[in-house]
């Protein structure tokens, strides 16, 4: 087993603090700027693993973290005892250890692009998945399933003293909400599934742009009253074409029923992921079940009622006009009259609405949102495909 040096955040922010405080005998302090520009309770806890946060007397230093104008004000130190990677690439796979734990193991050719934590101190598993050293083996758990890996540990980490039959299992499995099984997905597809953004002029791919749209709609949610209520009494929605921010369009505020089109199976099942762990946090495993993924082919045949939906979530494919005229299409006849969509598409759309069957109520370039305009704020060279655009419609 080959020793490594830690994530990629922890050599790259150990390398900076290396390069400031060379020379100089006492630990010079970090402190957050802001950059990425979106603070979050995950990078709190990345940054914690590795460095110990300092505050001024009587401040709490996560409140101070998430607040950008603020976040200078917590300085961070080193750990003395940081996270510790090893790689055993015979076996295919990653090892996190930090002092006498095992924290995570990470399979190159796990298909579900996902790691197995340490259960100690956790409210539940996530994805009902587990590592546990026992014997100074280790035992991987995957809802009922269980493997032993054939590797060996460092002597100094510690057995798991309590034992597997304690290990909860939630009554839901996050594979169910793809009703037809789950599809073909490779290890590199799984782990590759993560949205590029260039610094370049180069434009944004389609998947990479959905969240631009998808945030401020949910911004929107909670500032526009008519849009809020909109959403709000949906019973019925779709989200067609959006497999990189399907989780977004989907509140768990009550139960509803969503049908979600799967184009790119491998970003979809990193939603699935995110909808289950949603579930577990306010254990609503209830809603979890009215929650429906189908490949986008079974979605445009039998599985999709005509006239059905409240409120639907689309994002046309871009390129040619006459495969975006057909998606509009499929939309008027998914939606019921009076129905609503949040439509992405090309700005030669605008033209075609009417024809449809749809009234448009408002439209806004992509570039022009709030979301894009943060992003170019920090990659000011950022630009989208086909003078991306935001369609309010309704069906008419």
């Amino acid at each position: 087993m080959l020793p490594g040096t830690g994530s990629a955040a922890f050599e790259l922010i150990r390398g900076l603090y290396d390069d400031q405080n060379e020379g100089r005998g006492d630990p010079l302090p970090l402190r957050y700027r802001g950059i990425p520009a979106y603070p979050s309770e995950a990078a709190f806890r990345l940054f914690k693993s590795f460095f110990i946060p300092q505050v001024p007397p009587g401040k709490d230093a996560l409140s101070l973290f998430m607040d950008p104008a603020k976040a200078y004000q917590v300085q961070w130190l080193p750990s003395p005892a940081p996270p510790t990677r090893y790689f055993d690439r015979s076996a295919g796979i990653s090892l996190t250890i930090q002092g006498h734990e095992l924290q995570k193991v990470t399979v190159t050719e796990d298909v579900t692009g996902m790691f197995f934590m340490n259960p100690k101190g956790r409210a539940f598993l996530p994805c009902d998945r587990a590592v546990q050293v026992v014997n100074g083996g280790i035992v991987l758990h995957d809802r009922d399933s269980e493997t032993m890996l054939p590797t060996s540990l460092p002597p100094t980490v510690n057995d798991d003293p309590r034992p597997l039959a304690s290990l909860p299992v939630s009554p839901v499995d996050w594979r169910l909400v793809f009703v037809e099984g789950m599809p073909p997905i490779t290890s590199e597809q799984a782990y590759g599934a993560v949205l590029l953004y260039p610094d370049d002029e180069t434009p944004i791919g389609e998947l990479a742009a959905q969240p631009f749209v998808a945030d401020y709609l949910e911004d929107m949610a909670e500032n526009d009253r008519m849009i809020g209520r909109l959403l709000a009494q949906a019973n019925q929605v779709l989200i067609h074409n959006g497999d990189a921010v399907i989780a977004t369009c989907i509140a768990f505020d009550r139960p509803r029923d969503y049908t979600i089109a799967v184009r790119e199976a491998a970003f979809a099942q990193k939603q699935a992921q995110q909808l289950w762990t949603t579930s577990a946090q306010l254990r609503r495993w209830d809603w979890l079940k009215r929650i429906r993924f189908l490949p986008i082919e079974s979605a445009r045949m039998s599985h999709v009622p005509l006239q059905t939906f409240d409120v639907a979530y689309q994002w046309m494919p871009l390129g040619q006009q006459d495969r975006q005229v057909a998606a509009m299409t499929g939309l008027r006849r998914a939606l019921r009259l009076g129905g609503s969509a949040f439509a992405t598409g090309s700005a030669m759309l605008r033209e075609h609405w009417k024809d449809l069957g749809f009234q448009l109520v408002w439209e806004e370039r992509v570039e022009q949102l709030s979301t894009f305009r943060m992003h170019r704020a920090i990659l000011p060279k950022a630009r989208l495909q086909d003078e991306l655009t935001l369609y309010f419609v309704q069906a008419v």
